[in-house]
């Protein structure tokens, strides 16, 4: 029952529960307690909603791949280590790898829809012979290995960059690094990319 009010209905503001109360919750969801699961969705997914859209950009995929992160949350919260990062840090960066993988598969559905509208003409015409699609597919795999060769930060930063179009500032934001690292690491991982890659693309 709601309590009884008089006169004009008091804006009581709302404050965001600490990393604490977060990390309480968490566990509780790790025992299996969906209330407390509950709590942390309403939390924390205006955060995870905004990072979303912006790496993907379209409202249907975000929605898909924010409640994809909840599934993996609640499934791996047992696995959740507190010296780690917070809670919050933790979905995000659940959120992040998220949506650059449905952005990657996305993109390679495009790509292949794409191909075959341009084949719609004539289905076998403009198709490339078998060795041009040799060649093609051994380019995407060396460049997929180069990319998972560099080093964890420069890699990360290159997808983040790539997939999501920030600035070297955005990124030293982003990844909570001064802006003359975020520039270094981007430097040294195109110039190892194209080290790697010399004559392949």
């Amino acid at each position: 029952m709601r309590p009884e009010s008089s006169g004009a209905m008091e804006s009581v503001p709302i404050s965001r529960p600490s990393q604490e109360r977060l990390s309480l919750w968490l566990g509780q969801a790790a025992g299996g307690n969906a209330e407390s699961m509950g709590r942390i969705y309403n939390a924390t997914s205006p955060m995870l909603m905004a990072l979303s859209l912006r790496i993907l950009r379209n409202r249907e995929d975000a929605e898909e791949a924010m409640l994809d992160v909840y599934s993996k949350a609640w499934q791996s919260a047992h696995l959740y280590d507190p010296h780690r990062g917070s809670v919050t840090a933790w979905l995000m960066i659940m959120m992040r790898t998220t949506a650059i993988d449905r952005l990657r598969s996305r993109a390679s559905r495009e790509w292949h829809v794409e191909a075959l509208d341009q084949a719609s003409g004539d289905p076998f015409a403009q198709l490339p012979d078998p060795e041009s699609l040799s060649v093609s597919a051994q380019r995407r795999s060396r460049i997929r290995t180069a990319l998972a060769e560099l080093p964890h930060e420069q890699r990360e930063i290159l997808e983040i960059a790539y997939f999501e179009g920030l600035s070297h500032s955005e990124l030293s934001a982003r990844l909570n690094i001064p802006l003359g690292t975020a520039k270094t690491r981007v430097r040294r991982g195109l110039e190892r990319l194209r080290s790697q890659l010399d004559g392949v693309v």
